[in-house]
């Protein structure tokens, strides 16, 4: 262990000690580099732009500015490596732009301006990038979804709740509450995104500037929607991360639900999905294994985004309400990873689900097993023979019973031993044909005809519904990536207008 005078002497007597280099300015710095390089030009672009258009800059300085900012804007970042000169990598691009126009010029690029507000417009310019990213792989899925319910309005499947065998219902029924959950989910991601989309340049350090900027001039020039207009909730408000944190943390916990009911699906004992050759891999030693490993990953990974997402929210709990570093580098790559895992997870079962296979005839078996038809016995009881509910339920109940202490399926039971069962209670009895029906796991999902019910009928309505949403989702992000392609237009349209 080195003494106390040899670790003095190896941080240095200066800031930056040794330690902080290592620990915190170089990874920082490495940050800064594979996320905010191509946004920190961009805000250097408009507000010079702005700056010129105010008669603030004189036009040929700003031409010369937006020259020098062209020029080490070409810079490839990963040649770029933390020096200890530099603070962190603003400065050192500030330094690399003075050395293309001179000292003088490049500090004039600052005019109006803060690390504070630019900080912000960096953070929130990466974040809305991820943000669209995610909705466009969120839209694949549910297109994906929508297919399946579409193919499989008619596949009988057992319902399970408490984790036990409950009721038939469809595959379709299923994935419409899966797909019905994570359209609300990203409905979720375009809150945070209006959220995220939005201006906090001209703020300055918190209180704006003595100079005649126009905020929404920059704001445009960015395709930010609005501008954050007080100027200290700019700097200070921290709910634009807390929201993009909880809707990509309600994603991947909501889809975590139904990848882990997947992966059960797959096993040889459900043997109701298979997994397409693409997606699944062999084991080194056990040739026959098909390891859904695709399933496995995007769970972990889903799991891995929402230590993220809870990461940065906790990173801002209780935190002054101000500009702080425990909201600044520390914190973003942890949304950003969080944002770029989901996209991942979205990915993969996109995959899987457009190319799996689902054996219809195993999961008619399965749900003709375990007494899941039960609940219409009793039913029927009360619908068509006018027994009391509650008296029918105990009928139903003592049959279910019966099934469980002689082992054998409901359709196991013959139609006499069930008419003795019930003439226990009631004075009624069934026909064979009430009883087929009451048996049969078809039947059962055909008379659920209710709305939001799993009758094949009623699941093709309410997908005609779920395509139209879909499709108004899709137009909405189209069209948002026009406008931003528009806002970079005009940022070009006005730097030529500089320097001509």
């Amino acid at each position: 262990m080195p003494s106390k005078d040899d670790f003095i002497k190896s941080e240095g007597h200066t800031f930056p000690g040794k330690t902080y280099v290592d620990h915190l300015l170089r990874p920082v710095f490495n940050d800064q580099r594979d996320y905010l390089f191509k946004q920190m030009f961009n805000i250097h672009r408009a507000h010079v732009v702005m700056l010129a258009e105010q008669g603030i800059l004189d036009k040929k300085e700003a031409a010369i500015i937006l020259q020098g900012v062209e020029t080490v804007s070409q810079t490839d970042p990963k040649t770029l490596q933390y020096d200890p000169q530099f603070e962190d990598l603003f400065f050192m691009m500030e330094h690399k732009i003075s050395e293309q126009i001179g000292p003088d010029l490049a500090g004039k690029m600052h005019i109006a301006r803060s690390r504070n507000d630019m900080g912000v417009a960096m953070y929130r310019l990466v974040l809305r990038e991820r943000i669209l990213t995610l909705l466009q792989s969120s839209l694949l899925l549910s297109d994906a979804l929508l297919e399946k319910i579409e193919e499989h309005a008619e596949t009988i499947i057992t319902a399970y709740t408490h984790t036990q065998p409950a009721q038939p219902t469809t595959l379709a029924h299923y994935l419409t509450a899966v797909l019905d959950v994570f359209l609300r989910d990203v409905h979720r991601l375009w809150s945070a995104y209006e959220t995220v989309n939005r201006s906090p340049m001209g703020a300055a350090a918190l209180s704006t500037t003595g100079f005649p900027i126009n905020r929404k001039r920059v704001c445009e020039l960015l395709g930010f929607r609005e501008l954050v207009e007080n100027s200290y909730d700019a700097i200070a408000g921290a709910d634009y991360l807390t929201e993009s944190a909880t809707a990509v943390l309600s994603m991947m916990i909501n889809s975590g639900g139904w990848i882990q009911d997947f992966l059960q699906l797959v096993t040889r004992e459900y043997n109701i999905i298979k997994v397409a050759d693409p997606y699944v891999q062999i084991s080194s030693i056990m040739p026959q294994k098909r390891n859904p490993v695709s399933i496995e990953h995007s769970r972990s990974l889903a799991s891995s985004s929402v230590g993220e997402a809870l990461a940065a929210i906790q990173m801002i709990h209780n935190t002054p309400f101000g500009d702080i570093v425990d909201t600044e580098d520390d914190l973003q790559p942890h949304l950003y990873r969080s944002y770029e895992k989901a996209n991942r997870v979205i990915h993969l079962m996109h995959a899987v689900i457009r190319t799996m296979e689902v054996n219809k005839e195993r999961a008619l078996e399965q749900a003709k097993n375990s007494c899941i038809t039960i609940t219409e016995l009793a039913d029927v009881l009360a619908r068509e023979k006018q027994v009391p509910f509650r008296t029918a339920h105990q009928v139903a109940s003592s049959i279910a019973k019966k099934c469980s202490l002689k082992k054998l399926e409901l359709h196991e039971l013959s139609l006499q031993t069930v008419n003795e069962e019930i003439g226990k209670t009631c004075k009624v009895s069934l026909s064979q044909e009430e009883w087929d029906n009451i048996i049969s796991p078809i039947e059962f999902v055909k008379r659920r005809n209710i709305q939001g019910g799993p009758n094949p009928e009623e699941i093709r309505r309410s997908s005609e519904n779920r395509k139209k949403s879909i499709s108004q989702l899709e137009l909405q992000l189209k069209n948002e990536k026009n406008k931003l392609l528009l806002a970079e237009q005009k940022l070009i349209n006005a730097i030529k207008k500089v320097r001509d």
